[in-house]
C-alpha cells in the first residue's frame, strides 16, 4: 500500500483542510461539511473539524480507513470518527522521531589540532580528541572546542604598530633608577592537557597571560642596569621573562605554554631622548679611544717584549761564550803547564814563536834591532805576508779542485816564521829574550 505524501497530509496551506472530501466542483469554492445545522456563511472550520480531519489523515498514513464515507452531501452520517488507538500511535511516532532527532544532536566533529571539552550539567566530564564524537544531547551534556595548535599573540606596551604606544604598560624602572620604554610581544599556545585548565581554572586566561607578562618584565628589568637592558642584554632579558612567565602560569594553573618573548623596541622615554643620544655618543667616543689605546699597547708591548727577550738571549750567549772561552783557556794552560814541566826550553820557544806569529799577523810594522850590530836585514814582511796568504788561498782552491776531481794533494801552507825568518834571526831573537830575562 502506498503511503500518501507527508507534505500532502500535513499541509496547513491546503484550501480543503477541514472542508471534507467534497470541496465542490467547477468554479465554486469548496465548503465545510454540513453537520445538520444551516451554515451558509462559508466561514472557517471550527476546532473539532480540524481535530477530526487530522486524525483521519493520520489514520490513513498508517493504513486505516474511516468507518464511513466522507461527507459530501451535507448530512452528518458519513463523518470520520476519531480513534484513541490511532491517536496514541501517532503520538508515539512523533515522540520517537523527536527522540531520534534529539539524540542525533549529540554528534559533533573535532578537527585535527583541536580537542573538545565535554561538560555534564555544567561540570567537567572528559576531553575528547580529534575525530567524529558523540555525547549526550543538551541539556544533559554540552561541549566546547579548544584549539591547541593555535599560536596566540599578546602585545604589551603597544597595539599593532610601535607608534601606538601604551605608556602605562611600557614604562619601567631599572635598577639604576632610570626609566626605559619596553615594547614586547608574547607568543603562547595551550599544553596538550591544558584545555580543561584553560576553560575552568581562570576567568580570563588571555588577560592573565598579559598581566603575567607585564609583571615578569617589570621584575626582570628592575634588577638590571639601563645600558644592559637597552643594548647587550636584550636576549638575556627576554629569556628570563619567558622563564618567569611560565612559572607564574603554572602557579595559576592556566594550561598555557609560553613559546617566545620578543622585545620589539627598548629605548629611553621620548622626553629625554636627545640627552640620552648625547650620552651614548660620548660613551662611544670613550670606547673608541680606549680601543685605539689598546691597539697601540698591543703593538708596542709585544715589540718591547721581543726586544727584551732578544737582549736576554744575547746576554746569555755572551755569558756562555766568555765562560767557555775561559774554561778553554784554563784547560789549554793546564795542558801547556804539563808540557812545560816536561821540556821547559822547548815549550818556551814554542810559546814565543806562536806569540810573534800572532803579533806579526796583525801588524804591518817591523822593529829592527840595530843596537847590537845585528846583520838582520829589513824585509817587507807585509808584502811577504800578503803574498803568502794569496799563495795559501790558491793552494786551497787547487786542493779543493783536486779533492772534487778525485785527486789528493799534500801541499799545505807553511808557517810564516819558517819561511820569512832565517835561522840566524831566530837565534838572535832567542838570545835577546834570554838577556831580557
Amino acid at each position: 500500500m502506498r503511503l500518501p505524501s507527508i507534505t500532502r497530509i500535513f499541509n496547513l496551506n491546503d484550501s480543503n483542510w477541514g472542508r471534507g472530501s467534497g470541496g465542490g466542483s467547477g468554479n465554486e469554492p469548496p465548503r465545510r461539511p454540513n453537520d445538520g445545522r444551516d451554515n451558509n456563511s462559508g466561514g472557517p472550520p471550527d476546532l473539532d473539524e480540524l481535530w477530526r480531519d487530522f486524525n483521519r489523515k493520520l489514520g490513513g498514513l498508517f493504513g486505516r480507513r474511516p468507518s464511513g464515507p466522507p461527507s459530501g452531501n451535507g448530512n452528518g452520517g458519513g463523518r470520520f470518527s476519531p480513534s484513541s488507538r490511532g491517536t496514541g500511535i501517532g503520538l508515539v511516532v512523533v515522540v520517537v522521531v523527536v527522540a531520534l532527532l534529539w539524540l542525533a544532536s549529540g554528534f559533533f566533529i573535532v578537527q585535527e589540532g583541536q580537542v573538545a571539552v565535554v561538560t555534564q550539567f555544567g561540570k567537567y566530564k572528559e576531553t575528547t580528541r580529534a575525530g567524529f564524537q558523540w555525547r549526550l544531547p543538551y541539556p544533559i551534556q554540552s561541549h566546547e572546542i579548544v584549539n591547541l595548535s593555535q599560536l596566540r599573540t599578546i602585545e604589551v606596551g603597544f597595539r599593532n604598530t610601535s607608534r601606538s604606544k601604551v605608556l602605562q604598560e611600557s614604562l619601567m624602572l631599572t635598577d639604576d633608577e632610570n626609566i626605559v620604554d619596553m615594547q614586547f610581544v608574547v607568543q603562547y599556545r595551550l599544553k596538550e592537557t591544558g584545555a580543561r585548565d584553560y576553560l575552568f581554572n581562570n576567568r580570563g586566561p588571555d588577560e592573565a597571560v598579559k598581566q603575567a607578562a607585564e609583571t615578569a618584565m617589570r621584575e626582570i628589568v628592575g634588577k638590571k642596569k639601563m645600558d644592559f637592558v637597552l643594548y647587550e642584554g636584550r636576549t638575556e632579558v627576554a629569556t628570563e621573562v619567558a622563564k618567569l612567565m611560565q612559572q607564574i602560569m603554572d602557579l595559576y594553573g592556566t594550561g598555557v605554554l609560553i613559546s617566545t618573548v620578543a622585545i620589539q623596541n627598548a629605548q629611553p622615554p621620548e622626553q629625554v631622548q636627545a640627552a640620552f643620544d648625547d650620552a651614548v655618543k660620548a660613551g662611544q667616543d670613550r670606547e673608541r679611544q680606549i680601543n685605539e689605546g689598546q691597539a697601540y699597547a698591543n703593538d708596542v708591548v709585544p715589540r718591547a717584549a721581543g726586544a727584551a727577550s732578544r737582549l736576554l738571549q744575547e746576554a746569555e750567549g755572551y755569558r756562555q761564550r766568555i765562560v767557555e772561552n775561559a774554561e778553554g783557556n784554563a784547560a789549554r794552560f793546564s795542558q801547556i803547564l804539563a808540557e812545560y814541566r816536561k821540556a821547559p826550553q822547548v815549550t818556551r820557544d814554542r810559546l814565543y814563536l806562536d806569540t810573534m806569529q800572532e803579533v806579526f799577523a796583525n801588524t804591518s810594522k817591523v822593529l829592527v834591532d840595530t843596537r847590537n850590530g845585528s846583520n838582520l836585514l829589513y824585509l817587507p814582511l807585509d808584502k811577504l805576508m800578503q803574498q803568502v796568504s794569496q799563495e795559501a788561498a790558491a793552494n786551497a782552491r787547487a786542493s779543493a779542485n783536486n779533492s772534487s776531481s778525485g785527486g789528493t794533494s799534500s801541499s799545505l801552507p807553511q808557517p810564516l816564521t819558517g819561511s820569512v825568518l832565517p835561522e840566524s834571526g831566530r837565534d838572535a831573537l832567542r838570545s835577546r829574550d834570554r838577556n831580557a830575562r
